[in-house]
């Protein structure tokens, strides 16, 4: 117990020099998240305690680089749950429609896949040209990585499955241009794409938006600050807008889960009450 609670402490320091040198806040991330992340960096680098990490941490800006990899959440990939996306181009797309111009908040974007989805959509249900997508993360590396589009090959096989089930209706080697082992997206895709940084635990409103997806990035946050992340969405969504959760993410057990219907129970897409 002395032990374990001597770890708590440490990961506490280092979250607090973490934030107090490189402002970056992962002081109410899921405790379990930042131990196993930690844990494995300290394996990695031969370090014998997490006071060690806060030293090296303090004192090597490469290493808080390495680090901020590791505690960020970059898992995604192209049309992710295609049945969610289907559902997308069912239930919202249609709603969408209505509006003269559209505006699409990717919050926690992490490399880009999930942009390039909803961009692919939107040209083909012809809205792209009066689309706004607002592509944003606090990670600049990953930030850059998705500006450039460019992923690897390996990765098609599984992104173009995922595109068919998730009601695609075009090519998707149409979508890109391979060149070895890696390919690029297309320059139409990216037209209307914002890249920016932007810090769901620091950071207040982005824009007013129609639709904001943040699909498994919640799940990393404590209660508090998951509470704290919804105010901020639902004060971004317009009267009407929608919000996407990931798959293990909800609203019915939050502070706010009055002031949204619940559109796709199983796809977490919810729409906010007027």
């Amino acid at each position: 117990m002395i032990n374990k609670n001597k770890s708590e402490l440490e990961i506490t320091l280092l979250l607090e020099a973490f934030f107090k040198k490189y402002s970056y806040d992962f002081r109410q991330y899921s405790k379990a998240h930042i131990m196993r992340r930690i844990m494995n960096r300290m394996k990695m680098t031969g370090l014998e305690n997490i006071s060690q990490m806060q030293s090296r941490l303090l004192n090597d800006e490469t290493f808080a680089s390495t680090l901020l990899q590791d505690l960020s959440i970059t898992v995604t990939e192209m049309f992710r749950d295609p049945g969610f996306y289907r559902s997308l181009r069912e239930n919202v797309i249609p709603i969408l429609k209505t509006y003269p111009f559209i505006k699409i908040w990717h919050a926690g974007c992490s490399t880009g896949e999930e942009a390039y989805s909803m961009a692919i959509i939107m040209q083909e249900e012809g809205l792209y040209e009066r689309t706004t997508i607002y592509a944003t993360d606090f990670n600049q590396q990953a930030l850059s990585q998705a500006k450039e589009g460019i992923f690897s090959n390996k990765m098609m096989k599984e992104y173009t499955a995922n595109y068919q089930l998730s009601g695609g209706k075009e090519s998707f080697s149409g979508y890109y241009t391979a060149n070895y082992d890696s390919v690029i997206m297309n320059k139409s895709l990216k037209m209307n794409i914002v890249w920016a940084n932007h810090n769901l635990v620091t950071d207040s409103v982005f824009a007013e938006v129609h639709l904001i997806l943040c699909r498994n990035v919640l799940i990393y946050f404590d209660k508090n600050l998951q509470n704290k992340v919804q105010k901020l969405f639902l004060n971004s969504l317009i009267n009407g807008g929608f919000l996407c959760l990931g798959s293990k993410e909800g609203l019915r057990f939050t502070d706010l889960s009055e002031e949204y219907t619940e559109l796709d129970k199983k796809q977490r897409i919810f729409k906010k009450k007027y």
